[in-house]
């Protein structure tokens, strides 16, 4: 007979050396690679806290999207012999003593899943110390009013909390469109980030 155990919170966590420089660059499949010359170069940034707005120290972020033309290089994707030969499409950020994030990008397309149109976007991984599992959520823009009304995930989260899950333009960061995408791991309804679970 098994007995159950006590659950245990996500890890290891890494130190900072455990990062390479251009890990947060999805625009180059190497640090020393030129970055893809398809599609607006933009910066996604933001910060990652607790209830009370508690920097979220340390925590990791894996973001994972389409190119510019909405394909992925990947072969579930029935497109990916057309996609960006020069886009990555998956980084990994970490966050500093202020619960800062920041990842290079391109502004992602959209594109058909199945036979319902999804809204340019790019997925989230949170991981940090004292959560149970991964958290998973989606950002989307603005400026996709239409493609956003539609989307079939954005979709999913009441109407009134829907807007914590849109980025919001913050100015250009070395010449680069900045879209700015805060993480509140717990809250208020109204304050905290909506995840989905996978």
């Amino acid at each position: 007979m098994h007995r159950p155990t006590s659950q245990h919170t996500i890890g290891p966590f890494f130190p900072r050396t455990f990062f390479r420089a251009g890990d947060n660059d999805l625009t180059r499949l190497t640090p020393e690679a030129a970055p893809t010359p398809r599609g607006e170069r933009i910066r996604l940034h933001g910060r990652v806290t607790r209830e009370g707005g508690t920097p979220c120290v340390n925590a990791i972020l894996e973001a994972w999207q389409a190119d510019a033309a909405g394909r992925f290089r990947h072969p579930a994707d029935p497109e990916a012999h057309l996609a960006d030969s020069d886009f990555l499409g998956w980084g990994r950020a970490w966050t500093d003593a202020e619960g800062r994030y920041e990842f290079a990008t391109v502004l992602p397309g959209g594109f058909l899943e199945g036979n319902q149109a999804r809204a340019p976007h790019i997925d989230l991984v949170v991981m940090a110390s004292g959560l149970m599992r991964q958290l998973s959520t989606t950002v989307f823009f603005p400026g996709f009013e239409a493609a956003n009304e539609v989307d079939p995930v954005l979709a999913l989260v009441p109407p009134a909390r829907r807007a914590r899950l849109v980025a919001v333009a913050d100015g250009e960061a070395e010449g680069l469109r900045a879209f700015r995408f805060d993480l509140r791991l717990r809250g208020l309804p109204e304050d905290e980030t909506p995840f989905f679970i996978e």
